[in-house]
């Protein structure tokens, strides 16, 4: 665990509802939220996508009421990193539309920002449904291009909904702006997604994609073209999208050349850590010092930092091994 911790690590792969700590909720009304909660255990499984979401709506949509609410919990969340040694991250945020959250965006977004701490570098995406920009978000969305303070966006959700026509130009016309497009895809739904993200949405950075594994003509699309998946691997067990971590097909992604790195995705209810992901892969899937520190150093690979950090991060991943 020392080399763990020892690792400068990033984390490429968070909603910032869904890293909510589940103590702030304990401490705020401990009646309702009883720690530990059962989800958090180490054996419990979700039986469905539904259900996985009810839990985490039904969990951070209580808290997340107003801007100061997104600045405490993004405290609490950073600090998190810090103790971790993680200096890098990339966090979504879902775009408030109707009654769900209610809190203006770019008040969302400024308090985060807000409340990043010295010695972390964060960048902020702004993430949003398949079905969003058919609502009262599209205006927002159009917006996205004018945001300077915004690295991205993420297209996230139950990956059983189509993408709609409406995805590739959007997606197109915010890259031309300079944003990073993001999107979910090969996690509930097969190597085709993963394919269409690829080909059709322009993505380079994938949130999940270990499913492309189910067809090596897509593997060797992404490795080709220089994707990144950023994959969770306990999220995927949890989710039951993969049996254990020794079934998981980070290895064979990472030995076919697709460049893959470790997050937690939702920590609010899967109860995991960065530093726990990169432990559990080491015991229960048997991820050498150097696997880890490949793991490491993908993530400062697409970092956006000046070349000089991620040479030196790289310099002192390099030293550890």
């Amino acid at each position: 665990m020392d080399f763990i911790q020892a690792l400068p690590k990033t984390e490429t792969h968070l909603h910032i509802e869904g890293a909510l700590p589940y103590e702030l909720l304990h401490v705020w009304q401990p009646a309702k939220y009883p720690s530990p909660p059962p989800f958090h255990a180490a054996d419990f499984r979700y039986p469905s996508f539904a259900a996985f979401d009810g839990i985490l709506l039904g969990h951070a949509l209580p808290w997340f009421t107003s801007a100061q609410r997104y600045y405490e919990a993004g405290q609490a969340i950073f600090q998190k990193h810090l103790a971790q040694n993680v200096r890098y991250v990339e966090t979504s945020f879902h775009l408030p539309v109707g009654g769900f959250i209610g809190t203006p965006p770019r008040e969302i977004l400024a308090a985060l920002r807000a409340a990043v701490p010295p010695g972390l570098e964060v960048r902020f995406f702004a993430g949003m449904l398949r079905t969003d920009y058919a609502g009262p978000l599209q205006a927002v969305i159009d917006d996205l291009v004018n945001w300077d303070e915004l690295a991205g966006v993420d297209l996230h959700g139950n990956e059983a909904t189509p993408t709609e026509p409406w995805t590739a130009p959007v997606w197109a016309r915010l890259r031309a702006a300079g944003k990073v497009t993001k999107v979910h895809a090969g996690e509930f739904d097969g190597a085709h997604r993963v394919r269409e993200a690829i080909e059709q949405l322009g993505a380079t950075r994938i949130q999940h994609g270990l499913r492309a594994i189910e067809d090596p003509a897509v593997v060797a699309l992404a490795a080709g073209r220089g994707v990144t998946f950023d994959v969770c691997p306990l999220s995927n067990v949890k989710l039951r999208v993969v049996a254990s971590l020794a079934a998981h097909p980070l290895r064979a992604l990472l030995q076919a050349g697709v460049r893959c790195t470790i997050s937690t995705d939702d920590p609010l209810v899967f109860g995991n850590t960065l530093n726990g992901e990169y432990a559990a892969l080491a015991a229960e899937a048997g991820f050498t010092r150097a696997e880890l520190a490949q793991l490491a150093g993908n993530g400062w690979a697409v970092a956006d930092v000046p070349a000089a950090m991620r040479a030196a991060m790289l310099a002192e991943i390099g030293r550890l091994v």
